[in-house]
Parts: structure tokens; C-alpha cells; sequence
């Protein structure tokens, strides 16, 4: 069993642990209200979050950029919210306005409103992108309130264009979403949103009929909201894993189930793989199917095992990942802590009495290291394919 010395940080980690929240503690905060297409209310959310920090908590609160788009309810929910005035840029004979970044850091306040972060600024601006902006009055030590759609994020950019059939050409890399410290979706059926568009509450009545027939259909809407809903998910499970790290929390948190198959290159893995595939689709859970390398190269006989078993996790859509580790056991109740897994499904063992004797039971290792994490242990027979 790995000591708790074997979890405390390096010098090195300590020491960039320390700068981190030296930063942090001097820099402002990023609210992030994500969502799946205009009109779900994020920027209502915003403002009325915004107000509420005026009046309830007597926070100062300013309005950096806000586009109403001549959306009655939006215009009402800035009411007396102060406005930063906009900076006038000219390009190429017209006049733009973008958000002055340097009157916002100039009046310091608490909070300010900055919405449309994917924004591409005009030429000319102090930033190419609004994002940019964003992160410069961060430090300058003032938190911000912004938001935006999850298909402007970069790493998703080609999925939302084979979804929708529309390439979003303005993207925010997948990072700057990391530097929020709260990301919230607001959700809204696909349906209700159809229903918004239809009594011009997100479009001028004209581009309804176009907006239907592209980009607002109800399978385009379904996906990008499934598609938002496991972003702020993973952010989720990226806060409390940080949280876990940070605290050298070993002990397995069953906030979500999680399924971990052990594979092995000494024999076929098939009928753990499926019945760990069912586990996980009877619990709407995350599976992985996971294996330690052999010391040394594997036999042909071996090769051909592994290559069956990634094919049939490929079939069962199981992501398949490798650990590594001194003792086979050890690696694995490792990577079992480190991912959360709650429930780890593995064959009997291969090894004779007398290989036991000498070497030690795997699953006993195994089961001795993750108490508090469910143990499957399945009669690993090979089934006709």
C-alpha cells in the first residue's frame, strides 16, 4: 500500500502551487454562463445576476459591453446598470464600437458585465479578441461576468460544423474556458427555444423562416445541448479533481458512477469488456477499459489478444487506456484513485496455485489497495465471437 509520503507534492510543486494562488489572490474572478444557441438567455441571466449583486450585495457593478440586440427584455435588465462607454474605432470609412478595455480597468470596478466572448474585435482594437480583453482586466484584480455559446469553443469546432452543417468562424480556445472559476449553462428545451424564435423573441420575424430551416432545427438544438451539458460536466469533474489533488484525497468520491475494466495480454478480456459495457449502460455511467504492459516485448500469441480486445472496446465505443506501475496491482488501484473509478471489473487469474504462492494473487493486491471501490471479479471465460 503507497504511503502518504509517496502523494506529497515536489519542492517544484509546492513552489508553483504557491505562485499560482499568489496570482490568483491579486487577480480577478471569471464567471462563465455557457449555452447552446442565441436566445436560451444568457445574457438576461447575466444582467439579472449582475443586478443582483448591485442591489442585494451592494457590489459596483458596471457594463463593459452588452449587445441587446433589440431584445425588449435585455434593455429592461440593464436599467440602471452604469455603463462603461464604448471605445469608436474607424475602419475602412465606418465607425465600430468595442468595449473600451482601458476606461473599464480605469474605473476599477468589483464586477463588469462583458458579454459575446468569442467576439473578434475590429482591426485596429488594443486585441484582436474580446477574450483578450477579458483576461487584461482580470489582472487588473476585476472579476468578470461573461458568456457565450458552446459552439464557439475550437476543440468542437468541427464537430458543430458536421452537426449543424455551419462552420462558426469565431472560436475561443478550449483553455480560456479553464481560467473560469464557475461555468453554468442555462438550459432550455429544444422546443421551448423553437417556440422563442417563432414569436420574434430572438430574431426579427423575416429571418425566422431561414433560422428554422439552418441552424435552429430541433436536432441541431438537441445535440448542442447535450453537447453543453457534458462541457459543465467535465468542468465539474476537473473542479473536484483538482480539489481532490490539491488535498491528497485518496478515497474514492462516488459522485458519478465509473466503470474500469482490466484487460490483460494473457488472455481474452471479451466477456469482461461486454459485461462491464452493460454495467455501465444499466448505470448510464463512464467505462474505460485499462491495461498494464508486460515487461519485456509480448509474444505473438499475446499481440493477438490485445488486438482483439481494443477491437471489440472500439465496437462497444470503450475508451482503452494504458498504466503503468512496478507491481500490476499497484498500477492499477492507482489509475483506479486518480480517475474516480467506483466500480473495477477483473478476470480471475490466470496463474496457478504455485505462481500465486510465489507471486502473489493480483486480485487480492488488487482488492487490498482500493478498499472503498467495488470489485467485480468475473469469470473470464472465451466466448465465441
Amino acid at each position: 500500500m503507497p504511503s502518504d509520503n509517496d502523494n506529497r507534492p515536489s519542492a517544484d510543486q509546492l513552489l508553483a502551487r504557491l505562485q499560482k494562488e499568489e496570482r490568483d489572490s491579486k487577480r480577478g474572478r471569471l464567471k462563465v454562463i455557457l449555452g447552446f444557441a442565441a436566445g436560451v438567455g444568457k445574457t438576461f441571466s447575466m444582467l439579472n445576476e449582475a443586478k443582483r449583486r448591485k442591489e442585494e450585495r451592494h457590489q459596483d457593478v458596471v457594463i463593459g459591453f452588452v449587445e441587446a440586440h433589440g431584445r425588449a427584455g435585455t434593455v429592461a435588465q440593464i436599467g440602471d446598470l452604469e455603463v462603461v462607454p464604448r471605445k469608436k474605432i474607424e475602419y475602412k470609412g465606418t465607425t465600430f464600437e468595442e468595449m473600451d478595455t482601458d476606461a473599464v480597468i480605469a474605473r476599477r470596478p468589483r464586477w463588469v458585465v462583458v458579454d459575446e466572448l468569442a467576439h473578434t474585435n475590429v482591426p485596429g482594437s488594443k486585441n484582436e479578441k474580446r477574450y483578450q480583453d477579458v483576461l487584461e482586466i482580470m489582472d487588473a484584480g476585476i472579476s468578470v461576468l461573461s458568456a457565450m455559446n458552446v459552439q464557439h469553443l475550437e476543440s468542437l469546432n468541427d464537430t458543430v460544423a458536421q452537426i449543424t452543417g455551419v462552420r462558426v468562424r469565431e472560436t475561443v480556445p478550449d483553455w480560456v474556458l479553464g481560467e473560469a472559476n464557475e461555468v453554468v449553462t442555462v438550459d432550455i428545451s429544444p422546443r421551448s427555444l423553437i417556440n422563442r424564435l417563432h414569436r420574434g423573441d430572438i430574431y426579427a420575424q423575416d429571418k425566422v423562416p431561414q433560422a428554422l430551416t439552418n441552424f435552429f432545427t430541433e436536432g441541431n438544438l438537441s445535440a448542442l445541448r447535450e453537447i453543453v451539458l457534458r462541457e459543465v460536466a467535465t468542468e465539474v469533474d476537473r473542479s473536484v479533481q483538482d480539489y481532490r489533488t490539491d488535498r491528497r484525497i485518496r478515497q474514492s468520491w462516488q459522485t458519478h458512477e465509473k466503470i474500469m475494466v482490466c484487460i490483460s495480454p494473457d488472455k481474452p478480456s471479451s466477456r469482461l469488456l461486454r459485461r462491464g459495457w452493460r454495467i455501465a449502460h444499466r448505470l448510464h455511467a463512464d467505462i474505460v477499459a485499462v491495461y498494464v504492459p508486460l515487461v519485456g516485448k509480448p509474444t505473438l500469441e499475446q499481440q493477438a489478444v490485445l488486438e482483439n480486445d481494443f477491437q471489440l472496446a472500439n465496437r462497444l465505443d470503450i475508451r482503452i487506456e494504458r498504466t503503468s506501475g512496478p507491481k500490476v496491482a499497484e498500477a492499477l488501484a492507482e489509475y483506479a484513485h486518480k480517475n474516480q473509478v467506483t466500480q473495477i471489473v477483473i478476470g480471475h487469474s490466470g496463474r496457478t496455485r504455485w505462481q500465486e504462492f510465489w507471486q502473489g494473487s493480483i486480485i487480492t493486491d488488487l482488492v487490498h489497495r482500493v478498499r472503498g471501490i467495488d470489485v467485480l471479479i468475473v469469470a473470464n471465460t472465451v466466448e465465441a465471437e
